[in-house]
């Protein structure tokens, strides 16, 4: 049911939000500078590798595949030596970090040279976002605006994949109720990156969207199969002993470290604050607990609130139910700012600046040693829960009152 305090932006509003989205376009454009300003080595300015960064992992892992190289992804040195074959020798540090079902993009890709392969994953994965975003029918500059935030410009500076995985979570949670099918296919592929899928299946089992399941298990098992038969079923067993723990240890190495200045999760705000393994997991666990509470609560058939309001809730709690998150991985937070301020004009309009531009300035206040990026999904995912019972209870309450008034 649609919220029944829905009012229109006055002028004021528009040229507010013009001047924020210009301001979170300089910012992304200054480091894009500086990304694409070499130094004396042939490295970017601004990360000191090379500026296709994370990209160069998914690349390079293609063209080992393709190569019937694939086992040196699960040997971390053996991996690094073909990497500075590759690119320098110069190159610094670099591991293969994902399941290797992700070779399904990266081998093709492989196939050109990097440049032009950087530059269609690039904007190849945010035409994939704008497709995922028209269903939400927030308009077309609203929708302009999401392509063009800080956390946009943050994963096409890293390389990464943020605007692929943002796109399958929120293009299938868009489509599910019309589209199950559909949605279990994206949600199948979204298994790239497994811990920003937390929240599916809950959101899936409290909808009672059975079709949507059955298609997601069923497509995993798919991308499970077909990386086996292409890339040999051995790889899944590398990826569980050599992939997982590296991971896990780059997760739990001591604080502060330098992939850790984009970071925004609880796991990682303890961690800033002092604590060690045990009270960051513990702070963790409930985090995720209680985003996947929320996300179920939320997803109930006879909440009183619109499908794109699910949607982009959805997609803030996700980055609050990881211990695993960066600010390339936020864009989802874009979404709901576009969505609230589209939808409600009552919703301060400096809290919504602050959340739209943090993660172009992520990196700032993390190496300040704040590290309170998880506190952005938390607070804007919290008013929307707040937001949301407030009209129920409105709701409820005058059923209530035009019962007693026959």
């Amino acid at each position: 049911m649609a919220p029944n305090n829905q009012t229109a932006r006055n002028r004021s509003d528009f040229q507010f939000a013009a001047l924020v989205l210009c301001t979170g376009m300089l910012i992304g454009l200054r480091y894009h500078l500086a990304l694409w300003t070499f130094g004396e080595h042939g490295f970017s300015e601004l990360s000191d590798r090379l500026p296709y960064w994370d990209f160069t992992n998914l690349w390079a892992g293609g063209r080992m595949a393709l190569d019937g190289h694939v086992a040196l992804l699960f040997d971390v040195d053996g991996y690094r030596a073909a990497l500075r074959l590759m690119f320098s020798p110069d190159l610094p540090n670099q591991e293969w970090s994902y399941p290797p079902s992700i070779l399904v993009f990266g081998a093709p890709l492989a196939l050109l040279p990097i440049f032009s392969a950087y530059f269609i994953w690039t904007f190849g994965t945010v035409f994939c976002l704008w497709l995922a975003v028209r269903p939400l029918k927030l308009g077309a500059l609203a929708e302009a605006a999401i392509l063009v935030c800080p956390a946009v410009f943050v994963n096409a500076i890293f390389g990464q994949n943020g605007a692929l995985t943002t796109a399958l979570l929120i293009g299938g949670m868009a489509v599910a109720p019309r589209r199950p099918i559909v949605a279990g296919l994206l949600f199948g592929l979204l298994t790239i990156k497994p811990h920003l899928g937390i929240l599916v299946p809950f959101c899936l089992l409290a909808s009672g969207n059975w079709r949507a399941i059955a298609a997601a298990a069923l497509s995993s098992a798919a991308l499970f199969m077909l990386t086996g038969a292409s890339l040999g079923f051995d790889v899944w067993r590398l990826f569980w002993t050599e992939t997982r723990p590296l991971m896990t240890a780059i997760l739990e190495a001591p604080y502060p470290q330098p992939y850790q200045s984009n970071a925004a999760t609880m796991f990682f705000l303890a961690r800033a604050c002092g604590s060690g393994l045990t009270v960051a997991y513990a702070m963790q666990a409930v985090a995720t607990i209680a985003a996947i509470s929320a996300a179920f609560w939320i997803w109930l058939p006879w909440r009183q609130m619109r499908h794109g309001e699910r949607v982009v809730l959805t997609a803030v709690l996700a980055t609050l139910a990881t211990p695993y998150g960066y600010s390339y991985d936020t864009i989802g937070l874009a979404a709901a700012v576009a969505y609230l301020f589209s939808t409600r004009s009552a919703m301060p309009r400096i809290f919504l600046a602050l959340i739209w531009l943090y993660p172009g300035i992520a990196h700032l206040v993390n190496n300040a040693g704040l590290g309170i990026g998880v506190l952005v999904p938390l607070s804007l995912s919290g008013w929307m829960l707040v937001d949301i019972r407030r009209r129920e209870g409105g709701t409820l309450g005058s059923r209530a009152s035009g019962s007693g008034a026959q």
